[in-house]
């Protein structure tokens, strides 16, 4: 396969001298006035005729050819759609017309002509002129049925973005609901701020971090896991509503659900709680679902175009306690005991858990994330997780062995947690003490944080929401890697 790549580059470049023995550039230069081809498509009426509509200029790459003799007719496709083009012998100069004779499937074009329609009804541009974009050396994926390899379609995404429409599409209206995020946010009076993804010390957030050396200062740094900690100083200096959209990494696996660099949106609103966020994600992700989506049911469907999931995000959605949901889906009415000593029965339905090494608190959550999580298809926020689980979060007034929190489960996965923060500096720090488990891992904990917290943060509700998973969520993508732009991706050998 090797061989015969370099066969079709060379054919390809013996076509890219030709073209510049005749004195055109290959690979083009500044043009202006171009439209894209779904508004040139769009300018066509009926009553335009074969070739009776207005001249346009259009570029794009060349999908399909069909060659016959002194007529041929090219597809072209840009991100915006795809148009038909006829090249006429008689329309062309002969210099144009040489041209069309060293293309290829791959090559970037521009042409000018009038719009019209083939016998057959097809919306098509007439060309008049003829000039090169960009000559492809690389012949693209075989009878122009996409880019298959899926490992080779994140690999090469320059090509799958416009091998697969679909995939244009998806990653298109990811950065669209990124903007409407932004807007929302902004309408609601939070102020987008940047806070370091260097960081002398790792926290926000349990995790394992990415490490890095800075020479000048000869210190190493580390690659954030999370903003929260530099956002709740900035509530501490008198911001009350702030929120950042930005990267995150966690030094973990990868998987469907999880990419060591993901997108995270995180917002605190100072005096406001957990019921404060739930309110506010409720809202934005109802707003994009509405905005993008046409309404509050969201269709996931399989290559076929078949339904195969569907997501009910009418509100209000359901908020319920963690250990009443667990009751509810197990019947394990969790009481402070261990799993193992309480339900038996359940403990073994997860034999590969090693329950010894989890608390009961603990041993709760796993119950949830590994029985009842993965069967919520519709938001759920799951109120009221462990403290012991959430170091940053207030204890709940009921009962302090829970914390003042949210877990918002949709499509199967968590994809936003949100808290009453926690501003007591003293309970903070034994939190952290505990975190850490030692004297001698002390020198983790982030001591200036605590002590901004001395000197005062008010009552606030926090958050965050994963965009990844998010779009996963609102497009049906199978995987985190359909929903970002560049997957981390093992090199090759």
């Amino acid at each position: 396969m090797e061989q015969q790549g370099n066969q079709y580059e060379q054919e390809r470049r013996s076509k890219m001298r030709a073209l510049r023995d005749m004195g055109v550039d290959p690979f083009g230069g500044r043009e202006t006035g171009i439209q894209n081809l779904a508004e040139a498509r769009a300018i066509y009426k009926p009553e335009m005729g074969h070739d009776g509509g207005p001249i346009v200029k259009v570029a794009g790459r060349i999908i399909f050819v069909r060659d016959i003799g002194k007529l041929q007719f090219q597809r072209l496709r840009d991100e915006h759609g795809e148009l038909q083009i006829a090249f006429d012998k008689k329309r062309l100069s002969e210099s144009d017309w040489n041209i069309v004779k060293h293309l290829d499937l791959g090559d970037q074009i521009i042409v000018e002509g009038p719009l019209g329609s083939t016998k057959t009804g097809e919306v098509t541009i007439w060309a008049k002129t003829l000039r090169m974009g960009s000559k492809a050396l690389l012949p693209p994926p075989a009878k122009w049925q996409g880019l298959q390899d899926v490992e080779l379609r994140y690999r090469q995404r320059y090509v799958d973005l416009w091998a697969n429409p679909q995939v244009m599409t998806t990653l298109k209206l990811r950065s669209q609901i990124v903007a409407e995020i932004r807007r929302y946010m902004s309408e609601r009076g939070y102020l987008e701020v940047e806070t370091p993804m260097m960081q002398a010390l790792a926290g926000g957030a349990t995790a394992r971090p990415f490490v890095t050396h800075h020479n000048a200062l000869d210190i190493d740094l580390f690659l954030r896991i999370a903003p929260e900690l530099y956002l709740k100083r900035l509530l501490v200096g008198g911001f009350s509503k702030v929120f950042e959209l930005n990267r995150n990494f966690r030094n973990e696996g990868i998987s469907p659900r999880h990419n060591p660099e993901f997108t995270m949106l995180e917002a605190y609103e100072a005096y406001g709680s957990w019921e404060t966020m739930a309110d506010l994600v409720e809202g934005m992700i109802c707003d994009l679902a509405e905005k993008f989506f046409g309404g509050l049911k969201i269709e996931h469907k399989d290559a076929e175009g078949k339904v195969t999931k569907t997501i009910n995000l009418q509100r209000p959605w359901r908020r319920i306690n963690m250990v009443d949901l667990v009751q509810e889906r197990t019947g394990w009415k969790f009481d402070k005991r261990p799993v193992l000593e309480a339900a038996p029965e359940l403990a073994r339905k997860l034999e590969h858990v090693n329950w010894a090494s989890q608390s009961p608190a603990e041993q709760l959550v796993t119950v949830y994330e590994k029985l009842i999580e993965p069967t919520l298809i519709d938001p759920c926020f799951v109120t009221h997780v462990p403290s012991v689980v959430i170091p940053l979060a207030r204890k709940w007034k009921e009962d302090d062995y829970f914390a003042d929190v949210y877990e918002l489960a949709i499509n199967g996965q968590e994809i936003s947690p949100g808290y009453s923060e926690l501003n007591d500096p003293d309970v903070q720090a034994e939190n952290f003490k505990h975190q850490v488990g030692d004297e001698e891992e002390m020198q983790k904990v982030d001591e200036d944080f605590l002590n901004a917290l001395r000197y005062g943060m008010p009552p606030a509700g926090g958050m965050g929401l994963g965009i990844d998973r998010l779009v996963m969520m609102l497009t049906g993508a199978e995987s985190i890697r359909d929903v970002i732009l560049f997957p981390l991706m093992k090199p090759r050998d």
